[in-house]
């Protein structure tokens, strides 16, 4: 069983499913073991009480509950009307309702590098998994569970909003709504006007003014006068989240808000981290873990001291894919300082955390060469399992889509001699 290069080349719908884009093709999906996999579709819960939980705190401090540093530590950067929105009474209930995290395979179990609210992807899923499905793999998900999961969003129809920004996604979410018929449909973000039918938000918010409606929707949305997905919350869109994870200060809190069990699952997941603040430390306070007493001492670590990844948090052009990632030993000693120095000088407009670093396990799979010949090809291995929340307010999962890049890449994501395939239970 497997599929041939001209088999997959020929179920591309016309016009492809990434604008501009290209990957490698794979006879056969990712072989997860038994226990990777009931792990893996467990954490739709949890993940979803973590984003509830990210909100619960952000609200706390807004109103003077907790510390009001954690709620202006998320709005920096940030338009008011976009931070007064997301405070409102009305939208506490309001969440993202597609769950994906971005999970790396490595030799210890699962490392989560993100949590990302409005995912690239789905419709690129949907179309490998039903095409894995139909040639008698049993794919995770099946061969319609991401179609089935994005529906549950919109049960009714609607419109997927998709700005210029995000305009690379058009054809697979064009695909999408293809497949799940006349009721749902792909409109340009900047022209777009309510229409009393539920929204797919596929634009990022700090993209806000060059689309003429988003302040109109934010606000009609958050009066509970519309529909829209993932809601208009930029906090929830932040890496810091992920940092602020593993704050002392806010070690007793995280313990208040989350379950034992869900609790324990998060912290074998995101790797520790740290927000980037040049606040000077005390002359006897340390950096945790980092065994440093300032900034200054981390952009001078050696290469073996650095292995660490900078991020921006979010609410930039940076701030998706992989533009604003840096991988601290694979730079050089000055690269590493400076990235590290401009970071933190950005620090009061746009935040930057930083994050221990995963190496992801080396695996073997198999990859068509151009003339449809197979070799074995070493990689490492990007998780993208897909978890939708349906109106009941049940998280299920859709499928995974699993991005294999070559060994020697330490950035794990969309590329051209990267392998996108959906998986199955070895």
């Amino acid at each position: 069983m497997g599929l041939s290069l001209l088999e997959l080349r020929d179920a591309l719908p016309e016009g492809g499913l990434f604008g501009g884009g290209a990957w490698r093709w794979s006879p056969e999906p990712l072989r997860l073991s038994q226990a990777e996999v009931r792990q893996m579709m467990a954490l739709g819960h949890p993940l979803a009480r973590f984003q509830q939980a990210c909100d619960g705190l952000y609200r706390r401090s807004a109103a003077g509950k907790l510390p009001s540093w954690l709620a202006e530590l998320l709005d920096q950067g940030k338009p008011e009307w976009l931070t007064d929105s997301q405070r409102q009474a009305s939208t506490a209930g309001q969440f993202p309702r597609v769950i994906r995290p971005d999970l790396i395979l490595t030799d210890s179990g699962f490392a989560m590098t993100e949590l990302d609210s409005v995912p690239g992807g789905i419709g690129v899923t949907a179309w490998l998994s039903q095409v894995y499905a139909k040639a008698g793999f049993d794919v995770l998900g099946g061969g319609h569970g991401m179609l089935d999961g994005f529906r549950s969003l919109m049960p009714d129809g609607g419109s997927v909003l998709i700005s210029e920004e995000s305009a690379d996604y058009r054809p697979e979410m064009e695909w999408l709504a293809g497949e799940l018929g006349a009721a749902w449909q792909v409109v340009a973000a900047e022209s777009y006007e309510p229409d009393g039918q539920a929204m797919y938000r596929f634009f990022e918010l700090f993209d806000w003014e060059s689309i003429p409606a988003a302040r109109r929707l934010g606000e009609i949305a958050a009066a509970g006068g519309a529909t829209v997905t993932p809601p208009f919350k930029p906090h929830l869109e932040d890496k810091l989240w992920l940092a602020l994870f593993w704050s002392p200060a806010l070690r007793k809190i995280w313990g208040q808000a989350l379950r034992g069990n869900h609790l324990q699952r998060l912290r074998e997941l995101i790797p520790f981290g740290w927000v980037l603040d040049p606040a000077a430390l005390p002359p006897h306070a340390a950096l945790p873990r980092l065994e440093a007493h300032s900034w200054d001492e981390v952009a001078g670590f050696s290469q073996k001291d650095r292995q660490l990844v900078l991020k921006i948090s979010g609410f930039h052009e940076t701030a998706w894919g992989s533009r604003g990632v840096f991988i601290g030993h694979d730079l050089s000693g000055q690269e590493w300082s400076d990235r590290l120095q401009a970071a933190l000088g950005q620090s009061a407009e746009h935040p930057w955390i930083l994050q221990e670093f995963r190496e992801g396990r080396r695996i073997e799979h198999p990859v068509f060469r151009d003339d449809g010949s197979v070799e074995m090809m070493q990689g490492r291995v990007r998780l993208c399992p897909y978890f939708f929340t349906n109106n009941a307010q049940e998280t299920n999962f859709g499928g995974c889509l699993a991005t294999i890049v070559p060994a020697d890449k330490k950035k794990i994501h969309g590329m051209s001699d990267g392998v996108l395939v959906p998986c199955v239970i070895a």
